[in-house]
């Protein structure tokens, strides 16, 4: 997950990227969108095939795919060809992801699957820290190198992956899950929780580094620090809900993880250009941590809900739910930025698009307050522990 998670170094380098080929934030969002939107729909696919022969060779693959798409960039020359070559490395990331929460809980009893994702929420974490503090430095050679350090590190993990990860056999599962499971009250709001925290955290991802760097004036190593403490923010934030969901469940960290985030969004959307730097890192950090406080539990809520036999495909449909809302929060963000750019100013757009993000988050909190129907308890031999 760190290999992928990297990819934060983009978000420092997005400005670089808009100069480079003469665009401007609305047209530069499309750099996000093919990314997530092919690992969205891969990752689906990806656990398909997990459950059919097992998670760690199409683990394996997406690292080895991750090497070519990263080499690819030295050749990059245009707008078209880099979004191009973005599709493939979703291709490779969704691979990744899509496999990824499989080999946590088919690796451990269902008793220890939330400290297990929540480990997983750390090392996707750290990629969130170390990418924007070494993308901040790096952009400096140019743009593709944001991609092209993490070479090594994907060649290393494509050639260990098969030595060090445990061997799960596949379950000859060839099919999607059948509607009974994925239409379950706890697998729709799960995603539907997971599309809208999504939504309002990526309306940040696009749009911070330009607020730090456009509007403040920061220089892009100076930006990618304080943009780190939103990831750092999550990273602290998974394995804390790990341990609380494993011990009194998985509800009351969902809420408290998406009120944090709407509070730091919030907060984020009353910024303008004389805000106290140290306030914007208070919001960054707040964000970070809810959506990490967040996300472990909503995901051991989607995981728990599908049998043994298609813990690949559950790893994968989280991660769609997750990725179309991300897909929706660049877009909308970019739209209202877009929008009020051009007539109220830079400073104005950017606190309605944090502002509108600060809404979605507000939304997903109602939604994870309605209990659903109960629902008897699954007999021994039915979960995926």
């Amino acid at each position: 997950m760190l290999v992928v998670s990297l990819d934060s170094a983009v978000n420092v380098a997005l400005p670089a990227m808009a100069e480079a080929f003469a665009i401007g934030p609305t047209e530069i969002h499309w750099v996000i969108i093919c990314y997530v939107l092919t690992y969205a729909i891969t990752s689906v696919a990806a656990g398909v095939v997990a459950d059919r022969l097992g998670p760690v060779p199409v683990y394996t693959a997406g690292m080895w795919l991750s090497v070519v798409a990263f080499l690819l960039y030295f050749v990059v020359t245009n707008y078209p060809l880099m979004l191009a070559t973005r599709v493939a490395q979703g291709l490779a990331g969704g691979l990744v992801y899509g496999t990824s929460p499989a080999l946590v809980t088919l690796s451990l009893p269902r008793e220890r699957h939330g400290r297990g994702l929540g480990m997983l929420a750390a090392g996707q974490g750290v990629g969130g820290i170390a990418g924007p503090l070494v993308g901040g430095v790096i952009v400096a050679w140019g743009w593709p190198w944001v991609f092209i350090f993490r070479v090594p590190l994907a060649l290393a993990a494509g050639v260990l992956a098969p030595w060090l990860l445990p061997r799960i056999a596949g379950a000859g599962v060839w099919r999607l899950p059948p509607r009974r499971e994925w239409t379950a009250w706890p697998v729709m709001q799960g995603l539907s929780l997971a599309a809208l925290a999504s939504w309002a955290q990526f309306s940040v991802w696009l749009l911070a580094s330009f607020y730090l760097v456009s509007l403040r004036g920061l220089s892009a190593a100076a930006g990618g620090l304080l943009f780190v403490l939103a990831p750092f923010g999550a990273a602290a934030g998974g394995p804390v809900a790990g341990w609380v969901t494993d011990r009194i469940g998985r509800r009351l960290p969902m809420i408290l993880g998406l009120l944090l985030e709407a509070v730091g969004l919030g907060m984020l959307g009353l910024a303008d250009k004389t805000t106290p730097l140290p306030a914007v890192a208070l919001a960054l950090f707040l964000v970070g941590f809810g959506v990490g406080s967040f996300q472990v539990p909503n995901l051991a809520q989607v995981m728990a809900a599908f049998p043994r036999a298609r813990q690949g495909a559950a790893g994968g449909l989280a991660h769609l739910g997750r990725t179309l809302g991300v897909v929706a929060g660049v877009q909308a963000a970019a739209t209202v930025y877009g929008s009020l750019q051009t007539t109220l100013g830079s400073a104005v757009a950017f606190r309605a698009a944090f502002g509108a993000a600060a809404g979605i988050c507000l939304l997903a909190i109602v939604l994870a307050l309605v209990p659903g129907p109960r629902t008897a308890r699954p007999r021994a031999g039915e979960g995926p522990g």
